[in-house]
């Protein structure tokens, strides 16, 4: 016989929770099987049953199951009339209520992409100032969607998406990047995204504002009562709950009480019953129920004060319980709890556990880790014994494990200081010994160096001698040196007259005179060849005397030039030529030349005396 359709969804139901840990078993079956529905008409599949099977062969069909169901509708400021009376009337009572240094806590439960907590920041952030808000303010954003929470923690939106912000809140909280606005990252820190079940996992505690908007609407009657419990235990006396549209508190007035129903504002009610209390443990007798109260906070007062760290882990291997220390050491937080061991940090750091707690299970013993080492964040290292308990019912079922971390540093350091002052001591004895053997040698070798000593006095003595001699001998190079210097100078001075002297005569000459030398270089030209032809000596110097471009017909000068070169020393030649002056007058030139005669008489170059006839 075939199950019924009925049958068949809860089984579907069932095996999402044990496969991908989503419970959906509380939410609205009408609303579920209509999204449930939508999906297997878009994947062409009918029947339930066979929609499971499709899940198993393709496990990628969870995302876009799960995107189906949990429908994430938000925005920035949705429904502002709503935001503004809870900035001007609720926040401030909040804010009246605490000191000024003490923190505020928001919990936004189904946050969906982000929008809302961010719009809580804002909110806050304008009543309280940026400053006060990193100091203060922490907005815990919680959803089951992973991939809606990636997005959140981006912080990223499109223009469009900032419809409900005004233009100033957008210039002062975000940060602009092409056609994407980021909010601000300094404020981005105070906003917490985490992945939370409502239905499973434990409530986040003292909180001041809870928002949970057109969440519950998709849970059943008594899923809500239970979720609604969680939310009055997470909220502090006086704390308030603010929901969506759809959603209405009306049933609950022993756990919340209207303060602006249009708006679905409310408050806390500060002395619930204790029967919806402890609705969760779905116990029915009003004596249990108060038995079940003291005992149950009586075994948290004593394991949250504990001086071990202790955590416990329960038989599908998800983090059950932990202390406050344990919570300082490893990390963690009561968020973690529910999470499986395998994917927080404690579960292979400091040691492996998930092989210890297999072993413990299997052996039923207590399994014993000695001397194991952790590193605070402050960078302290410290040391545990570390204890894997399994834990069974009065029958022998295994409940889970406790796993408990003994500080054992003070032990440890101890044990090392009291080593080290064994090897400290050993090491002292052997270094005096080492030190009178020294000492002795040390004697023999102090008469040996002081022998060399003696020696070597002497040799510095005669060494010192022929530095004395070595210094005199320098002292008479330098006088010397000394003379030759003043000879130099002496000669140099000479020479400067002379060539002052040479100067003056080359002046006083009434003709110009040019010098050049065997390449017909010019060496020397005086102030009257400038002022003959209008050339300065520095543009003539090193220059051919055949290319010179002035009123002088150089070319008719290159024989007799050429005889004086070849010729005898004593030989003159004279030749007048037609030239222009650098006046333009026209005149009759004058040119001897006569020989250049070195010391060794031979023939270096031809000087040119030129006169105005």
């Amino acid at each position: 016989m075939t199950d019924s359709p009925n049958t068949e969804f809860e089984a579907l139901l069932d095996y999402i929770r044990l496969s991908r840990g989503f419970d959906f078993t509380g939410y609205k079956r009408s609303s579920l099987t209509r999204r449930v529905n939508k999906r297997m008409q878009t994947v062409n599949i009918q029947g339930y049953s066979n929609y499971l099977d499709y899940l198993e062969v393709h496990p990628e069909e969870f995302n876009h199951l799960f995107n189906t169901l949990l429908i994430n509708v938000t925005a920035f400021f949705r429904d502002r009339p709503a935001w503004e009376y809870l900035s001007s009337e609720i926040m401030p009572r909040i804010l009246q209520a605490k000191d000024p240094k003490e923190p505020i806590r928001v919990w936004t439960a189904g946050c969906a992409s982000g929008e809302e907590a961010y719009t809580i920041a804002i909110m806050l952030a304008e009543l309280l100032g940026t400053e006060q808000f990193r100091e203060r303010v922490k907005i815990y954003a919680t959803d089951v969607d992973e991939e809606a929470l990636n997005q959140a923690r981006q912080a990223t939106y499109l223009g469009r998406e900032l419809h409900g912000l005004t233009s100033e809140q957008v210039e002062e909280f975000f940060e602009q990047n092409e056609d994407r606005y980021t909010f601000r990252k300094d404020l981005r820190r105070a906003v917490i995204f985490g992945r939370h079940d409502l239905i499973q996992d434990a409530p986040i505690s003292k909180i001041d504002l809870l928002v949970c908007r057109n969440t519950l609407m998709y849970f059943n009657a008594e899923t809500q009562s239970r979720i609604l419990v969680r939310f009055h235990f997470a909220l502090r006396d006086g704390g308030f709950i603010f929901l969506g549209k759809a959603e209405m508190l009306l049933t609950h007035p022993n756990l919340f009480t209207p303060i602006q129903l249009r708006y679905r504002i409310f408050t806390k009610v500060a002395k619930p019953n204790l029967r919806n209390q402890l609705m969760m443990a779905q116990t029915n007798s009003e004596e249990e129920i108060n038995a079940l109260s003291n005992q149950l906070r009586l075994r948290e007062a004593a394991f949250e004060s504990g001086p071990l760290a202790r955590i416990v882990i329960d038989a599908n291997g998800s983090l059950s319980l932990l202390n406050e220390r344990a919570r300082s050491l490893f990390g963690l937080t009561i968020q973690d709890i529910g999470r499986p061991l395998q994917d927080l940090e404690v579960s292979y750091r400091p040691v492996e556990l998930r092989s210890c707690i297999e072993r413990a299970y299997n052996e039923r013993i207590t399994i014993n880790l000695r001397d194991i080492e952790w590193q605070l964040p402050q960078g302290e290292v410290i040391y545990f014994d570390i204890q894997v308990v399994p834990l069974f019912d009065p029958i022998s079922t295994v409940l889970g494990v406790s796993i408990n971390f003994i500080d054992i540093t003070r032990y440890k350091r101890l044990q090392e200081e009291l080593e080290h002052s064994n090897q400290e001591l050993e090491m002292a004895y052997e270094e005096l010994q080492s030190t009178n053997e020294e000492l002795e040698t040390t004697n023999e070798e102090l008469q040996s160096s002081n022998e060399e000593l003696e020696t070597t006095n002497e040799e510095l003595q005669s060494t010192n001698e022929e530095l004395e001699t070595m210094n005199e001998e320098l002292q008479s190079t330098n006088e010397e040196l000394q003379t030759v210097n003043d000879e130099l100078q002496r000669r140099s001075e000479e020479l400067n007259r002379s060539n002052a002297f040479l100067e003056a005569i080359l002046t006083s000459l009434k003709g110009g005179v040019i010098v050049v030398n065997r390449n017909l270089h010019i060496q020397s030209w005086n102030h009257k060849a400038e002022d003959m032809w209008g050339l300065r000596p520095e543009e003539a110097i090193e220059q051919n005397f055949l290319n010179l471009d002035i009123g002088l017909p150089v070319e008719q000068l290159r024989q007799p030039i050429r005889n004086c070169l070849t010729g005898p020393v004593d030989g003159v030649t004279e030749v007048v030529l037609s030239a222009t002056n650098r006046r333009g007058r026209n005149i009759q030139c004058r040119v001897t030349c006569t020989p250049l005669i070195s010391e060794q008489q031979q023939i270096q170059g031809v000087i040119l005396l030129m006169e105005e006839c």
